[in-house]
């Protein structure tokens, strides 16, 4: 574990700061230690060249033509002239020296601070298929464009294959169908989301894509994907084919930590930080990038969560603490939602999926549920479909320990 190296000393105002990665996490940390009374220098790097926007809108509002990719920014000109910030943006970090605390970058530039916080994120995860760029990915700004550019040559009722049946691409085909396409997901377990939400949860969401009328196919195992003139296809290695005119890949996401390999700091699927999202002296890591200890409800476990929440409170958290020396108070209770077909899924807690699962409202049939996660007796998540309300009221079962005997006894769902 990673421990403070050396007495925690606040933010002065003669420091600098530089955050390295412009996505939520970084942008959130520089809005907390502004609010947070820090008026020293700040500097923000980002390799993409935009402003700080937010991801999850990509493959919903974004995708669906609801709206455009301008409307999820979450900083302005006018904003990053208030927060003072200077801007270092369509340009990566290529390396970190610790002990300078000096971040260097692909253009050549070097860059001193007093401390660094590295905020990169994670990328998505490729396929090497024939077809090359036109399998499409959907993690950024320039994904989305080159997505859009290739969808506005279709016609309603034209296929997009989807691989992967997660989250993401759930949300993408949910957003596809909406825009008049038709998608059909690719998934190569015998259901989505066995991997993150477990046997029992993940049954009871499979029946959810065929009751809006979009195609999932489970079991899938692609050869490749070719192009051809009017279009692309899908080759599968049963020998079965299918033509469709786009492809979108969602296939999970690779931590951002390349660039950190010859730093010193503890690089192992993520930056090791401890719970204040320490990676060393004056050097902190928070969202995807970290790898951090937390609190659960069975006592400590090093995790990386891929969260919006996550990084939205890790950004919190370490402003926090570099401009007090103290750090929040209550136990961090990761949170994650995802629109898809019609509903939402949401999910409090970091539970595993092998944990016992009990449901306590609503029912499958319904569409409508709420279920306890329990590892060792004890409560270890809730997962609720489309019972927002129901969840929230739960929240204080993760809020301490709490066993699923009490759970159950006290039934907080139905206050």
């Amino acid at each position: 574990m990673v421990g403070e190296v050396r007495l925690m000393q606040v933010l002065q105002p003669s420091d600098h700061v530089v955050v390295v990665g412009a996505g939520l996490a970084g942008w959130r940390f520089v809005e907390a230690a502004r609010r947070d009374g820090f008026i020293g220098a700040v500097t923000l790097i980002g390799d993409e060249p935009y402003l700080p926007y937010d991801r999850p809108p990509l493959s919903k509002q974004i995708l669906s033509g609801k709206w455009g990719v301008e409307k999820a920014s979450l900083a302005t000109e006018q904003l990053v002239a208030e927060y003072e910030v200077t801007l270092k943006l369509g340009v990566a970090a290529s390396a970190l020296d610790v002990a300078a605390t000096t971040v260097h970058l692909d253009s050549g530039e070097a860059l001193s601070a007093t401390h660094v916080v590295v905020a990169t994120g994670s990328r998505a995860r490729t396929l090497q298929f024939s077809a090359g760029a036109q399998v499409h990915t959907l993690r950024n700004r320039d994904d989305a464009q080159s997505l859009e550019s290739a969808l506005s040559k279709l016609q309603r009722g034209d296929r997009v294959a989807v691989i992967g049946g997660g989250f993401i691409g759930a949300e993408a085909a949910t957003s596809l169908q909406a825009r008049g396409l038709v998608p059909v997901v690719l998934e190569a377990a015998p259901r989505p989301l066995m991997n993150i939400l477990g046997e029992d949860v993940s049954s009871w969401l499979e029946g959810l894509s065929g009751r809006v009328g979009v195609e999932l196919r489970n079991d899938q195992r692609i050869a490749d994907v070719v192009a051809v003139e009017d279009g692309l296809v899908v080759l599968m290695e049963d020998g079965d084919s299918l033509p469709v005119g786009a492809v979108l890949a969602g296939v999970g996401a690779l931590v951002n930590d390349q660039w950190l390999v010859t730093s010193g700091l503890t690089v192992d699927n993520g930056v090791v930080v401890s719970e204040n999202l320490i990676a060393a002296d004056r050097v902190g890591a928070i969202g995807d990038v970290a790898r951090f200890m937390w609190q659960s409800p069975l006592g400590e476990e090093l995790v990386r969560i891929e969260h919006w929440q996550v990084a939205n409170d890790h950004a919190a958290h370490l402003a926090r603490y570099w401009t007090t020396g103290r750090a929040p108070e209550p136990r961090l209770v990761p949170y994650f939602w995802s629109d898809q077909y019609g509903k939402k899924i949401q999910l409090l807690g970091h539970p595993r999926p092998s944990d016992e699962v009990v449901m306590v409202a609503g029912g499958v049939d319904e569409e409508k549920w709420l279920a306890l996660y329990a590892r060792e007796g004890v409560v270890t998540g809730i997962v609720a479909l489309s019972q927002p309300r129901a969840l929230m009221l739960s929240k204080r079962l993760l809020d301490e320990t709490t066993s699923l005997e009490v759970a159950l006894g006290e039934r907080p769902w139905i206050s």
